[in-house]
């Protein structure tokens, strides 16, 4: 009997305890410490982005002499002159490495040509060519002509990375100044600031 009167105790114990629903488990975050606010408290504030002030940056087109790689930077507004000793010495034969006075309308060509294509580089192919260097390529066989203006300061040879060689030759015989030569094969037009003319080599 006292056995029969345990085990109905039990019994009605556990299925009290399964009909109770279990209890939602909470999780809620740790309080900051003290140490914790304080240095949080010690941070600088961010600081804000600087604002812009002034005149924006003047565009440039940067020239590269392709036989000796040195470079020469001008403005493409033209507002700042380049002085003479600098282009000269820049546009020099590369093989007697001799300079002359180069025509200043030269480099006002080189920045039409950047503007006109939004370029940031030309590359300079050929700029003065001394007469025995004119010579020399002469009696070996290249298109050179024998009063060639390159030997008088007077032209450029020039191309421009990205752009057809077609489209600046195009370009260029559409100002009508000065003689304008295609030179497909080698991927570079001729420029000078004689009488307008055009033709074409390879």
């Amino acid at each position: 009997m006292r056995w029969s009167l345990a085990l109905a105790y039990l019994a009605l114990g556990a299925a009290a305890t399964q009909a109770q629903p279990a209890a939602a488990i909470r999780v809620t975050p740790a309080a900051a410490s003290k140490k914790a606010a304080y240095l949080d408290g010690k941070r600088p504030a961010r600081a804000a982005a600087p604002r812009l002030t002034g005149k924006p940056p003047t565009p440039v087109v940067n020239l590269r002499n392709t036989w000796t790689d040195e470079w020469m930077v001008v403005e493409l507004a033209g507002k700042l002159a380049v002085p003479d000793d600098q282009v000269d010495r820049f546009l020099r034969d590369h093989y007697t490495n001799d300079p002359t006075h180069m025509d200043p309308k030269l480099i006002g060509v080189l920045r039409e040509a950047a503007a006109h294509f939004g370029a940031r580089r030309i590359e300079i192919v050929s700029g003065f060519r001394a007469p025995k260097y004119n010579l020399m390529l002469r009696k070996k066989g290249h298109e050179v002509a024998k009063d060639s203006q390159h030997t008088q300061g007077h032209a450029v040879d020039f191309r421009i990375p990205g752009v057809d060689v077609r489209d600046l030759e195009k370009w260029a015989v559409d100002r009508r100044k000065g003689g304008v030569g295609l030179y497909l094969d080698s991927k570079f037009i001729h420029v000078d600031v004689g009488p307008f003319r055009r033709w074409n080599g390879s």
